[in-house]
């Protein structure tokens, strides 16, 4: 997952920026290279939902981008849901994030980038 600070300027034209509430199916992705989901405030998780539903029942393969009230603390369920990128609050430290997602090599459940639990693995 790339963490981005936040002075990073908004995206290209190439783009789609939506808030929490909008449904992710209603959308025409042709051409979007991004799409940018807001967390309004720490508490407020339907990005996440938005998130998954992009990269599962939309097929999205481009940039899934957390952007808004986003904490380091946030990042692991972040990456597990589909987001690619995340531009972090101001007073968030990068490389204490960056260091939290590379502590766990692999997960039971299964996720949006490892769909199948560890039992239905091969090994």
């Amino acid at each position: 997952m790339q963490l981005l600070d936040a002075n990073t300027p908004r995206s290209s034209d190439k783009t789609l920026e939506i808030e929490n509430t909008v449904d992710p199916t209603a959308l025409d992705l042709k051409g979007v290279e991004c799409v940018e989901l807001n967390f309004p405030k720490f508490t407020d998780g339907r990005a996440f939902s938005q998130a998954v539903i992009l990269r599962k029942r939309c097929g999205f393969k481009g940039d899934v981008r957390a952007r808004g009230d986003v904490l380091i603390d946030q990042l692991l369920q972040m990456q597990r849901t589909g987001f690619s990128s995340a531009v972090l609050r101001a007073d968030q430290n990068a490389s204490h994030g960056q260091k939290l997602l590379s502590q766990f090599k692999g997960f039971y459940q299964g996720d949006v980038a490892e769909i199948k639990p560890h039992f239905a693995r091969a090994q």
